[in-house]
């Protein structure tokens, strides 16, 4: 068995070709032809028709890629990712990949994902598959309505829920603000507002619902003195 490396490939191709898919407006042939895979290939892992539960893994931080090459080629679908071949010239033991997501955790995405579309519309799908880990077509599938266990799912943070940072869920939706123009500091104002209006509105209506009437209890008090 030989120990080469194809130069011209990246080590696990469908784990990079599912965080390209997740993390980059790169069209299926462009990715198809970095992970030298077929772009029918990538359409059923963009569709979780394979690969099911398969973790993505960064080209970039495996030094494959930079940022600038994926930001070429997202500037023209006509043009082709270049590997950075050095990156591949030796196997290293171990290199850093993105967040890996306990098993355990997996079924809190959708949770996560229908929390972010209900909260922050102004997130992109690329931004929140990286937050959450996941694809576009359980995104789609969520917003719309059609996923198979919409029934189950109840909307919940995902830095709650472990999935991100508090820190990384902050930087993402101000940087999606900034995006629309939108100041990030008014937003967050007006959000906390809505949350104190929506507390209120509830403790005043516990307190109306479960509260002592302490003037009917006096009068009905009085009442059976007399008699």
């Amino acid at each position: 068995m030989s120990n080469q490396v194809d130069l011209d490939k990246p080590l696990m191709p469908k784990a990079k070709a599912i965080w390209l898919i997740e993390n980059t407006a790169l069209s299926f042939e462009q990715i198809a032809a970095f992970c030298a895979m077929h772009a029918v290939e990538i359409q059923a892992l963009a569709d979780e028709d394979i690969g099911r539960g398969m973790v993505g893994r960064s080209p970039i931080d495996d030094g494959e890629l930079t940022q600038e090459e994926i930001d070429r080629c997202q500037a023209n679908t006509g043009e082709f990712l270049r590997i950075n071949r050095k990156a591949n010239s030796t196997l290293r033991t171990r290199s850093k990949g993105p967040r890996y997501t306990p098993v355990s955790k997996r079924g809190d995405k959708p949770n996560a994902i229908a929390w972010l579309l209900k909260n922050h519309d102004e997130l992109s799908d690329a931004q929140i598959c990286k937050l959450v880990g996941t694809t576009k077509p359980t995104i789609k599938s969520i917003r719309e309505k059609t996923h198979a266990n919409m029934q189950n799912i109840k909307p919940h943070s995902p830095a709650d829920l472990g999935l991100c940072t508090y820190v990384e869920l902050d930087e993402a939706i101000k940087k999606a603000l900034k995006a629309k123009g939108i100041d990030p500091e008014q937003k967050k104002k007006e959000m906390e507002d809505k949350k104190a209006a929506e507390a209120a509105e509830y403790e005043s209506s516990n307190s109306s619902d479960t509260g002592f009437d302490f003037s009917a209890f006096m009068s009905t008090s009085a009442s059976s003195s007399q008699e």
